[in-house]
């Protein structure tokens, strides 16, 4: 079993920042590509931004310059820095996660449970 479990979502006003943070956990042998996507009401899930294992970052064109990404590997955890945070990001957001479980030869991708992000103007 493997979980991806995310928090740091809440409320904040338009200019704030938020953190949002994703742990992988159970039976990994190992973890490939990281992210963050995004679902606001009535649209698709989109990208946020992604990270390879050696730290090869890439971003929507929506949040380059105000969102970073970034990676524990030795604690299978993937962090999103939120910053001048508008009305538009409100949305829930979700992690992903490539991983080889041990014992797999393959990788499988998991998705988090979804964290809420709600910006006021």
């Amino acid at each position: 079993q493997v979980q991806l479990v995310e928090s740091g979502g809440g409320s904040v006003q338009a200019g704030g920042s938020l953190r949002l943070s994703c742990g992988a956990s159970g039976s990994i042998g190992s973890v490939n590509v990281m992210g963050w996507y995004r679902q606001a009401p009535g649209k698709q899930r989109e990208l946020v931004a992604t990270i390879t294992s050696i730290g090869i970052t890439n971003y929507a064109d929506s949040v380059k310059g105000r969102f970073t990404i970034s990676r524990d590997n030795a604690k299978k955890t993937v962090y999103l820095q939120m910053n001048s945070l508008r009305p538009e990001d409100t949305a829930v957001y979700y992690c992903n996660a490539d991983i080889r479980r041990i014992g797999w030869a393959t990788r499988t991708t998991y998705w988090g449970q979804g964290t809420q992000v709600t910006v006021s103007s």
